[in-house]
């Protein structure tokens, strides 16, 4: 290990003493044409714009920001802008992905409510204005409105079905086993849950034909949750469960004094009218392009993604990717367009899709992009301020896909860091990278292991095998809440994060032989960063040599197309255990948004659900569990066996049963996914 490690800290100590203060990999003046040309305020602009619309997957408020962005990136002189569109009805398969029907919604209203005789009861204080949210009838009046789907689209869970009922309330803890429902009468009532109303839709209207569903599912578990009580956290029901009803959310406080009436021994009796249901629509895929130079590499792309659904505001996630892709368009277009920057070599494209399942979408139904696409810049949460907690990442790849490209994006995410705070630190630096209407803090970007949770990992699936650097917030007290807004977001922090994309993508747009040594510098840094991360976990150093070689070995990949070399590959068999090899279809990851392929396909075979799914060991990468499924089927190539596979994943996220490696990829070939 020790070898392994102190040849790439001397040399990237000496690199960094060199290069402190001079922009890596580019000429000078071209990253400072870039940084001079980037604005947050555009991009933040632009992100009111869409933190505007309520942008569910197949619906109405989508498909406005879709046309909105292809207008913008029509405005900006971007060519080849369209909106790509595929079939979602519920039934049409891309790969591993089932497609979910549109949702949109016209009305949802909760009220808590009185009845009292008929001509007894008081003065509705509503009635005298009918337009005032259609208001329960004459023989209740009203106590309180709990939520209203038109002032606050986040109340209502997605894939809430149309439906009115007036009803008791009954509290039943977390709402997903039965014991939460023992000795209690729920039928025809609302329930409250804990838990998000997916968890616990099929027990409380399949099974105890309750009349609908209010949640109060706290955020994503940060140290912050339960901190600030006023959240209220989006929600969805199963889109594929026959169990339709609707559900709405409430805040933390809210719930609590819902519950501490109904300790008390009150009876409160609300009342629900919804109008939303599914609906066949499309998958909408914004898409543009800056055309290449270069006849013989015009073909090949350099791909910005994000993803451009998520509930009203959803500032942060992800209208923060989606403006920051179209600020680095924009400034590319510009300077191209005036020949202050020559035009790449690669074409550069820039993709504006559902999050994960419209890029399965696209790279499904059309194949010619996966096989134009040489790296994916993905984008998801770039623009969080100071409130809301977050730490900025620069991400990895998988270990089953060495690559230099992320060593490219930190190289420039360093540099940033190193010159913000010195301007933070002295007032002065020759790139303060600072938007007037911004912040002045350091960026303190971590370069991080591969984690899990966006369109990354579907680039990244060994079907497709198309390296992604992946910029991200983590954490983000905010997510997926109706305080994740614009005021939450930060230009000057956009603006570095345009900065670090459009720089690594005009180099790799660009990138040939005569950039290999510069490239190699920034994987001798990338090195280094590994190699403190496998020194504190105490990781076998043979997997990552390899791996080391391999990232080497996709320098002269790249500009010739080759595939790389598979430098010091262990022989098939070599330990007695089986080897696998992936099958050509279906293509993806196999448990995504709404629908797990491996659960469906495993329940129809009778196959049981493998420990590995389960299981959680190591040092919490890859957002495991998940992560060690995801990576066994990336490294089932043909050449690894099950117990190399092991090795693999233990050097990527901590020690693993080598039989729970083997099991797992047994159940892959019992539904058809492996040979």
């Amino acid at each position: 290990m020790r070898h392994f490690l102190l040849p790439a800290i001397l040399v990237a100590a000496q690199i960094a003493i060199v290069e402190a203060h001079s922009p890596p990999l580019l000429p000078e003046k071209e990253v400072a044409a870039i940084a001079n040309e980037l604005s947050g305020e555009t991009a933040k602009r632009n992100l009111e714009g869409l933190a505007r619309l309520h942008r569910q997957r197949g619906s109405q408020g989508f498909h406005a920001a879709a046309e909105l962005v292809a207008a913008s990136a029509r405005a900006y002189g971007l060519s080849n802008v369209e909106i790509l569109k595929f079939p979602t009805d519920g039934k049409t398969f891309y790969g591993t992905q089932l497609s979910r029907q549109g949702w949109d919604a016209e009305e949802g209203e909760l009220w808590e409510v009185k009845e009292t005789a008929e001509g007894t009861a008081p003065a509705n204080p509503l009635a005298a204005n009918p337009s005032s949210a259609n208001p329960p009838s004459a023989d209740r009046y009203v106590e309180n409105r709990i939520a209203s789907y038109a002032a606050e689209p986040i109340v209502l869970a997605e894939d809430s079905e149309s439906g009115e009922a007036t009803a008791n309330l009954v509290d039943v803890g977390d709402g997903t086993q039965d014991s939460d429902y023992a000795g209690k009468d729920v039928g025809g009532k609302f329930v409250l849950v804990a838990t998000p109303p997916s968890d616990a839709q099929d027990l409380a209207i399949g099974k105890y034909h309750a009349a609908g569903i209010v949640s109060y599912a706290l955020n994503q578990s940060t140290a912050w949750s339960g901190d600030n009580d006023n959240l209220i956290r989006w929600g969805h029901l199963g889109s594929f469960s026959p169990n339709k009803t609707f559900a709405f959310m409430v805040s933390l406080r809210t719930a609590r004094a819902l519950q501490d009436r109904l300790r008390r021994g009150e009876s409160i009796r609300l009342h629900a009218r919804v109008k939303a249901g599914q609906h066949p629509a499309f998958y909408e895929v914004v898409t543009a392009t800056i055309e290449g130079a270069d006849p013989k590499l015009k073909d090949t792309e350099i791909a910005f993604s994000c993803h451009l659904d998520h509930q009203r505001p959803g500032a942060n996630d992800n209208a923060s990717g989606c403006v920051t892709i179209l600020e680095a368009a924009r400034t590319l277009q510009k300077l191209i367009a005036a020949g202050t920057l020559p035009r790449p070599a690669r074409t550069i494209r820039f993709i504006w899709p559902p999050e994960m399942e419209g890029t399965i979408a696209l790279l499904n139904a059309k194949p010619e992009f996966a096989r134009r696409i040489k790296v994916a810049i993905h984008m998801d949460m770039v623009g969080g301020g100071l409130d809301t907690k977050s730490v900025f990442h620069v991400t990895r790849g998988p270990l089953s896909l060495p690559s230099f490209v992320h060593d490219v994006a930190w190289a420039f995410a360093d540099w940033i860091n190193t010159e913000s705070y010195e301007f933070a630190a002295t007032g002065e630096a020759q790139y303060p990278l600072v938007a007037p209407e911004g912040g002045k803090d350091p960026q303190r970007a971590e370069y991080s292991p591969f984690e899990l949770g966006s369109d990354h990992q579907v680039y990244q699936d060994s079907s497709f095998g198309i390296p992604s650097i992946y910029l991200n917030d983590w954490p983000d007290r905010y997510i997926h809440t109706n305080f994740d807004s614009a005021a939450n977001i930060d230009p000057t922090k956009l603006k570095r994060a345009a900065l670090i994309g459009a720089a690594s993508a005009y180099f790799l747009a660009n990138f040939s032989q005569h950039d290999v040594a510069a490239a190699t510098r920034a994987v001798q840094m990338g090195k280094l960063m590994r190699s403190v991360t496998a020194l504190r976990r105490g990781t076998p150093a043979a997997p990552l040599e390899q791996y080391e070689r391999k990232v080497i070995d996709s320098l002269n990949a790249f500009d010739s197309g080759a595939t790389p070399k598979a430098t010091g590959e262990s022989k098939a068999r070599a330990d007695g255990t089986p080897v696998f090899r992936r099958r050509a279809q279906p293509r993806g990851p196999l448990m995504m948004f709404g629908y797990d392929y491996f659960e469906e396909h495993a329940k129809a075979a009778g196959v049981a659900t493998p420990r590995l799914l389960s299981y959680s060991g190591g040092w919490g990468g890859g957002q495991e569990p998940g992560g060690y499924a995801y990576e066994a089927l990336n490294f089932a190539d043909g050449k690894h066996s099950a117990r190399q596979i092991a090795a693999e994943l233990a050097a990527e996220y901590g020690p693993i049963p080598p039989e729970l490696v083997t099991e797992y990829l047994q159940a892959l070939k019992s539904i058809g996914v492996v040979d």
